[in-house]
């Protein structure tokens, strides 16, 4: 089997599922723009909640929507059972994120058995122009849920 296929023939459903189950998800906004083996885009519209001093997407929300897209794509890959939980992640922020909209695309880079590392990309859209305004790298491990 390779990389990009899905253990879980339920993987969309299941991605989009958990992403919806996200207080903070709900809370920014975010949307699930697209799910694909491996690749998941997400989306936030700007507005002042999100929003710092200077009327920029917040660093926060931008590095919690890439964490997700990234998480997001580890997750179309496990097998079902299992879940999957951010270990570490960097991010470069590239440019002040302001937009109308945010879309994190978050790919898989290498997926393991226990770990999977993924790359996210952060776009900020609006006026005609989209501009890469962070990158980050996401390492994920998968787990076995116990229940709360």
């Amino acid at each position: 089997m390779s990389a990009y296929e899905p253990q879980n023939p339920d993987y969309e459903k299941l991605v989009r599922r958990a992403l919806k189950a996200q207080g903070f998800m709900a809370l920014i906004g975010a949307e699930v723009v697209s799910v694909e083996p491996g690749l998941v885009e997400l989306a936030v519209d700007y507005r002042d909640e999100i929003g710092q001093q200077d009327g920029f997407v917040h660093g926060g929300v931008v590095g919690a929507l890439c964490d997700n897209a990234a998480a997001a794509a580890a997750g179309t890959l496990i097998a079902p059972g299992t879940g999957i939980l951010t270990i570490e992640y960097k991010i470069n922020f590239l440019a002040p994120a302001a937009c109308g909209r945010l879309v994190a695309r978050g790919e898989v880079i290498r997926f393991g058995r226990t770990v999977t590392v993924c790359r996210a990309q952060a776009f900020a859209e609006g006026k005609g122009a989209r501009r890469h305004v962070a990158s980050a790298q996401v390492s994920l491990m998968t787990f076995i849920p116990t229940g709360a």
